[in-house]
């Protein structure tokens, strides 16, 4: 959606932690999830629906509420299921199947544990593009499965033979950064991730270049706060970021300056 705030921004150029199991122990949704529950499946359940573009709110908050509900039937319809908005066994299964087009912090792990077999060379960049296809099916070839380059449950139970233990350390980072909002002249108001920054403008969020700082990760940003890293843009290359602020002069306010960022998970 991305292009630069006004002309001396162009010039320049996570949400709250959101609880995702480590390396190697991704949790399966195996149990029925519906409105009005709370629990950690909800929280993995939203990720993945923030995976599939159509979580529209910055922020897993592990409550099934209006929004989950609405984001589980939207899926339901682009996938041919049942619509209810119930994530029942279905539903459950089919949205952790990740295949090209997927975008986030799952397919960042996927890209981790295709590492872990030396099919995937690329930089993790949480972006199931044709690299992460392609790695997908010599894996699958290698291990004997049905090479479709989709990453199903048995693609999965097969990598998560050879899982390395996730690196608690957090990787801190310089980068030149600038703001912007969603009712910039050229804007969509939705982010690269499907989060709709017009309807939700209380987002924490940041503009990244996949290569520096993989889609859907968590970040804490010097003098911004927690974040998540679910927007592009054109000028947004290398060590470079841009964040969401709603207000045009509270992002005119902040410029163009360096800061560091953390990138947590």
């Amino acid at each position: 959606m991305k292009k630069i705030l006004l002309t001396i921004l162009t010039a320049s150029v996570f949400i709250l932690g959101v609880c995702m199991p480590t390396k190697g122990e991704a949790a399966a949704l195996d149990r029925t999830l519906s409105f009005g529950m709370s629990n950690s499946d909800v929280k993995v359940l939203q990720e993945l629906l923030l995976t599939k573009g159509v979580f529209p709110y910055h922020e897993a908050t592990g409550y099934y509420g209006p929004i989950t509900k609405e984001s589980v039937k939207k899926y339901q319809e682009k996938s041919g299921l049942k619509v209810d908005g119930i994530a029942g066994t279905k539903t459950n299964q089919k949205i952790q199947v990740l295949k090209s087009g997927d975008m986030g912090r799952p397919v960042a792990e996927l890209q981790r544990l295709l590492k872990d077999w030396n099919v995937y060379t690329s930089t993790i960049d949480g972006i199931y593009g044709t690299g992460t296809k392609q790695a997908v099916i010599n894996f699958q070839k290698q291990k004997g499965l049905s090479a479709d380059g989709i990453a199903g449950a048995r693609t999965f139970s097969k990598l998560k033979e050879r899982a390395s233990l996730a690196s608690s350390a957090v990787k801190e980072i310089t980068v030149t950064s600038t703001a912007y909002t969603a009712s910039c002249e050229g804007c969509s108001g939705t982010t690269r991730m499907g989060v709709d920054l017009k309807k939700y403008d209380d987002a924490k969020l940041i503009a990244v270049d996949p290569n520096v700082i993989p889609l859907g990760s968590i970040v804490e940003v010097e003098g911004y706060g927690q974040a998540i890293a679910a927007d592009t843009g054109g000028a947004i290359k290398g060590n470079r970021i841009d964040v969401f602020i709603a207000s045009e002069a509270d992002a005119l306010t902040w410029g163009r300056k360096q800061v560091n960022v953390k990138i947590i998970k």
